[in-house]
């Protein structure tokens, strides 16, 4: 029976109130009973209809008021909502110097993470160092080199296929002329014009001789693992190292006398401390530190620029340990106070020393108090004279004063390290009190903000983060020498702060893989690879995260 032609038919959509009647209808139609024609009327109407359906026998069918949403088989039908979805911004086609967008972030973190790029808090702006890093990367991944990322340089570096770094045979780039210029002054290449920033023959027999030397696996590649050797105090040089005998060895040692730095008589063998007065000279001639004689170092030390011996109040090391043995030689200091540590007790003996024996006193151990220290016709001090700690004051202290030659309370007389703890918790040395001052810090990296960054540059006009440090210092009077980032971990020399929440300005911050200074107010002012140049920006969560420690260099 089709029901559509059926002439008591229903062709409305029944409400939800109506569903017992449209039940009763459909039966009595299936059962053939007569029926009175159907009415539909709406719900207001209903106590009415319902009264006269009583009297007519018409069936009611009521319908559910226009504000009642109607149903459907799933449920009530809801008014359509509009929802508005801010748009992102579009990742343009290609990549390039000055571009700006969040996803540089990833790339930069991901080209620090492959060795491409100097670990540094990751910034939104694509600078002409991660043009570099790009251009590297493109180069060790069979990419054209163009600095600019599109599609495919965008997957290759976010792949897990993507290659990490590492220089080889036939790569070309100025980070090869680095490595080159390294080899050289280890001694593994033979001359400065091997120098070319080609990785030739030349420069792979020099790897190779390098890796052989320092026991590592040889492939004639620099990869992460030798490329950390090259600049490691560590490494090995190829030769005038410790344990060599020579005439070049005898030539260096006298020019090393001349300038302050030998304290024993020259003789041709690389000892002990000849190795200290290299290291010595190299720290304070902007030379990587590492007590070998390669080509650079004997550059440096031979021109008529290289810079004298200048112990100074806040030095350490065997140096100082040997100056001072001198000084107790002679009754201008206590044997106790042979601490390694230059601290005002060391300071006041040099002073009585250069008074005795007609030197300008001004308690700074240059080329002349050295050369009078360790001659023949020694004034030795009058009676009484030789310093000690005892109740002045002078030795290192155990919270916030200058260290003197003294050992601290609880701490361990002497080393290199820098004594014992002070008082507080922090580990490492006592404050160095030096001249300047932390505004006068602050002051001078203000001076640098916006120079550019360069990879291994000191100053005065460009720099990376450890050379930024490096120079700050120096300008304010604090004698530090040329450490990188991951040297600054244990320097051991100045307080140690190992809660992120204590550092105050002035202070240096070390994270992993790079350097600042904290320059109050919850910010700090550094080289930045990501940026480009010194800038002044806020010590955020990418700091507290990769915090290590940092070095309060004032009291």
């Amino acid at each position: 029976m089709n029901l559509n032609h059926h002439p008591m038919a229903l062709r409305r959509r029944f409400s939800p109130f109506a569903g017992f009647a449209a039940a009763a209808l459909s039966m009595a139609l299936m059962t053939g009973c007569q029926t009175a024609p159907a009415k539909t009327i709406p719900v207001s109407s209903q106590e009415a209809a319902q009264t006269q359906a009583e009297t007519s026998g018409e069936i009611i069918v009521t319908t559910a008021p226009e504000t009642i949403p109607p149903l459907n088989p799933r449920g009530q039908i809801l008014p359509e909502i509009q929802v508005t979805v801010p748009d992102a911004t579009p990742m343009p086609e290609f990549l390039r110097v000055g571009e700006e967008h969040p996803v540089i972030i990833q790339l930069q973190e991901r080209l620090m993470e492959l060795g491409f790029m100097d670990h540094d808090e990751p910034t939104p702006y694509f600078g002409t160092q991660t043009e570099r890093a790009v251009r590297i990367f493109q180069r060790q991944n069979g990419l054209p080199q163009d600095g600019i990322i599109g599609g495919s340089t965008y997957e290759m570096i976010m792949s897990p296929e993507a290659k990490y770094y590492a220089a080889q045979k036939g790569d070309e780039g100025d980070d090869i002329s680095q490595i080159q210029a390294r080899l050289y002054d280890l001694g593994y290449l033979a001359s400065e014009s091997m120098l070319t920033g080609n990785f030739g023959d030349a420069t792979e027999a020099a790897v190779l001789k390098l890796q052989e030397v320092n026991a590592l696996s040889p492939d004639g590649k620099v990869g992460q693992q030798t490329l950390n050797l090259l600049y490691s105090d560590e490494v090995k040089a190829n030769f005038l190292a410790l344990g060599e005998k020579s005439d070049v060895v005898l030539n260096c040692q006298q020019r090393l006398k001349l300038l302050g730095y030998l304290i024993s008589e020259p003789d041709g063998a690389y000892g002990q401390d000849t190795v200290e007065a290299v290291k010595q000279f190299q720290a304070r001639n902007d030379q990587i530190v590492d007590g070998y004689l390669g080509p650079g170092t004997r550059l440096a030390l031979n021109s008529s620029d290289a810079k004298p011996m200048g112990l100074r109040l806040g030095d350490e090391g065997n140096s100082v340990s040997n100056v001072q043995n001198l000084l107790s030689k002679y009754g201008y200091l206590n044997s106790a106070n042979v601490t390694g540590y230059y601290g005002e007790v060391t300071e006041k003996a040099v002073k009585s020393f250069q008074t005795q024996n007609g030197l300008s006193s001004d308690g700074t151990v240059g080329a002349m108090t050295m050369a009078k220290l360790t001659g023949n016709d020694v004034k030795k001090a009058p009676r009484q004279a030789a310093s000690s700690g005892g109740s002045s004051g002078t030795s290192q202290p155990s919270s916030g004063g200058s260290r003197g030659g003294g050992t601290p309370a609880g701490g361990n007389a002497g080393g290199s390290s820098g004594g014992g703890t002070p008082s507080g918790g922090s580990s490492g040395g006592g404050t160095v009190r030096m001249s300047g001052g932390v505004g006068a810090l602050i002051s001078v990296a203000q001076s640098k903000l916006g120079c550019p960054y360069v990879w291994g540059a000191k100053g005065p006009n460009s720099f990376d983060c450890s050379g930024f440090v490096y120079w700050c210092l120096n300008q304010v009077g604090v004698n530090q020498s040329y450490i990188t980032s991951s040297g600054w971990r244990s320097v051991g020399r100045y307080t140690r702060i190992n809660n992120f929440s204590d550092i105050q300005a002035g202070d240096i911050v070390v994270v992993s893989g790079h350097v600042g200074i904290a320059a109050g107010g919850g910010t700090v002012i550094d080289a930045s690879s990501s940026n480009g140049r010194v800038i002044h920006h806020a010590l955020g969560s990418w700091w507290a995260n990769n915090f290590i420690c940092a070095w309060r260099i004032f009291g």
